[in-house]
């Protein structure tokens, strides 16, 4: 070995080691030559970095050192070079290294909040019952394509008879005329279920009431309120209602009996087609009390969004309160809006204009509310008629506002609108004034809304009080 062979050895063999972390300085390469490098057993320097293993290039020798590089101590003027982002990476990787990967995710999503609350899975809105000989309006799209077949006509006839029930206005089989002139014939005697038109009143702001005969001869009503971007339908859920509220028509009139699915959607579209424009809202505030009709107003519900094209968020459902149907209703957790026609905030007035409010205390429908409104995230709607020297005061503004407090909802104020079955008064426009300042005194949300149609006796149950 010569000299310089010799010299080049000793000097590598007392050269401190370089961690890998800091490295990235340039390193000097040695001036040895490639005959001195093959001919000695000198370990190639640990900064080039190989493939071999624990650390060693691709052509390490067995006199290389076995130390790790991360146990090497590293000198104080190269620790002040690395950046705090590195700290960080370093320190992420350290705490890596100690918990495995797996068992990390799982810890993470296993954690809850402690506020978190348990979401309940909302369940689908029912559809119609399908039985034999009943209506086919009401069914959805796979319901009718199914009865298509079953009467040996193909598949995509279901999605024709679908199109011209809900879109193109059939109200007989008869009028399909894309289905075979023989099998209609054969099929006479199917029902699409549609209402006949007994009598029509025209006000002077062109809101319409209709009074429509259903199969069985019972007759119901249903107002169309028409403006300039919207068209709404009110809507019944039964004939009569039995909720014998002191200030309305209907109640009067006595309770005879639910309405199915098909004449439920049949109102919305015989307002659609008489007024030549599509419904945009539909309100359950008719005759009738629908959560005690609750299976058929949320499969009329699932069908007028669904199969009509009416948006869930412009629906709205309206209850005086039935104990424990508000509890149900939330589990849909539906996009339509609940309206809860209050009328008064204590109960011994409350139980004077509606009688069956004796059945369900105030206090335990507002615990309803609130629980409807936790699970929904829903903003609530509260239907508040003021009548004069009855439930308009100011006083009657702060005990409203004060059982509202902190409640996520919505103030409908609704003027009486009078009728000669009952003897209540509208208040004047400074009463009405004076109980809206004090709601919003108290940063209670609120709105009146005014009822359209007076000169066609739009109030609920006054047309057909008037023509039976």
């Amino acid at each position: 070995m010569t000299k310089r062979a010799i010299a080049h050895k000793n000097s590598v063999s007392k050269s401190p080691v370089i961690k890998k972390s800091v490295a990235k300085s340039p390193v000097p390469k040695s001036p040895v030559t490639k005959k001195s490098v093959a001919n000695s057993p000198v370990p190639k320097s640990p900064v080039r970095r190989g493939k071999g293993p624990e650390g060693q290039g691709s052509g390490g020798a067995e006199g290389q050192r076995k130390t790790p590089v991360a146990k090497t101590p590293v000198p104080k003027s190269s620790v002040g070079k690395i950046s705090l982002r590195k700290k960080s990476v370093l320190k992420k990787s350290a705490s890596n290294a100690e918990t495995p990967k797996n068992q990390k995710r799982q810890h993470f999503r296993g954690a809850k909040s402690s506020h978190d609350q348990p979401k309940i899975q909302p369940r689908p809105l029912p559809q119609t019952k399908y039985e034999n000989n009943i209506p086919l309006l009401g069914l959805s799209l796979s319901q009718l394509t199914e009865w298509v077949q079953q009467q040996d006509q193909p598949a995509y006839r279901g999605k024709q008879l679908h199109q011209w029930i809900y879109q193109q206005g059939a109200k007989t089989l008869e009028d399909i005329t894309v289905f075979p002139k023989q099998w209609r014939e054969n099929h006479q005697d199917v029902a699409i279920g549609r209402s006949q038109i007994l009598h029509r009143s025209v006000a002077l702001d062109q809101t319409v009431k209709y009074l429509l005969q259903l199969a069985d001869g019972q007759i119901i009503e249903t107002v169309g309120i028409p403006t300039q971007k919207r068209l709404t339908v009110c809507v019944s859920s039964q004939v009569g209602c039995p909720m014998a509220c002191d200030f309305c028509a209907t109640g009067k009139g006595g309770f005879t009996r639910n309405l199915a699915v098909h004449e439920i959607v049949d109102q919305v579209l015989t307002v659609q087609e008489d007024f030549g424009r599509r419904v945009s809202h539909v309100v359950f505030m008719g005759m009738g009390e629908p959560l005690l009709n609750t299976e058929n107003v949320l499969a009329a519900v699932r069908c007028l969004n669904q199969d009509v094209g009416i948006g869930q968020r412009h629906l709205t459902i309206s209850t005086v309160g039935v104990r424990d149907r508000l509890s149900q209703l939330a589990q849909y957790q539906g996009q339509f809006t609940l309206a809860v026609s209050l009328h008064a905030a204590n109960q011994a007035l409350r139980e004077k204009l509606i009688p069956s409010a004796k059945h369900f205390p105030l206090d335990q429908l507002m615990a309803e509310c609130r629980e409807y409104v936790n699970i929904t995230g829903r903003r609530l709607s509260i239907e508040y008629i003021l009548l004069a020297g009855l439930n308009d005061a100011h006083a009657h503004a702060i005990e409203l506002a004060n059982l509202l407090r902190g409640f996520q909802c919505h103030v409908n104020l609704i003027p009486y609108n009078p009728v000669k079955e009952a003897d209540y008064k509208r208040p004047t426009p400074q009463e009405i004034q004076a109980f809206i300042d004090g709601l919003q005194q108290r940063h209670i949300a609120v709105s009146v809304r005014y009822s359209r149609g007076l000169e066609a006796d739009a109030a609920c149950g006054q047309l057909r009080a008037s023509r039976s």
